[in-house]
């Protein structure tokens, strides 16, 4: 069984997806690129404020879950350039307590969804 999350906190899908499926006391986010979900605008020019307002949208949809950072195993960055990950890993950690983060990995890759420069996905468990 599974159940949908949204949330008008966080972005809207752009595609035929939701922004989480909890199943079994799992939670699969969906990727979260830096967008406004208030002003529907793309956070950009700012790797650091880009992956904050990803990590904001992450929050939301956490918190609409009745979950939070701490409940997160496993998270997934992309970036369109990894010469910025010392930037963009400074503003992940800040969301993390270093004893009890997830795995990840940290991939770059050629685009993202609308052409943005990060995108993160997370599973959390409650």
């Amino acid at each position: 069984m599974k159940k949908i999350i949204n949330t008008s906190n966080a972005p809207a899908p752009i595609g035929p997806y939701n922004q989480a499926i909890l199943s079994n006391g799992t939670l699969y986010i969906s990727g979260q690129i830096p967008l406004n979900p208030k002003s529907g605008e793309l956070v950009s020019g700012d790797i650091k404020k880009e992956t904050k307002q990803s990590m904001e949208n992450l929050k939301a949809i956490l918190t609409e879950a009745e979950m939070t950072f701490e409940n997160v195993v496993k998270s997934s960055i992309f970036l369109s350039d990894m010469k910025q990950f010392t930037e963009v890993n400074e503003v992940y950690a800040s969301y993390f307590n270093a004893e009890t983060a997830p795995a990840r990995e940290t991939v770059e890759v050629a685009n993202l969804p609308k052409f943005v420069n990060v995108e993160i996905s997370m599973i959390a468990v409650k």
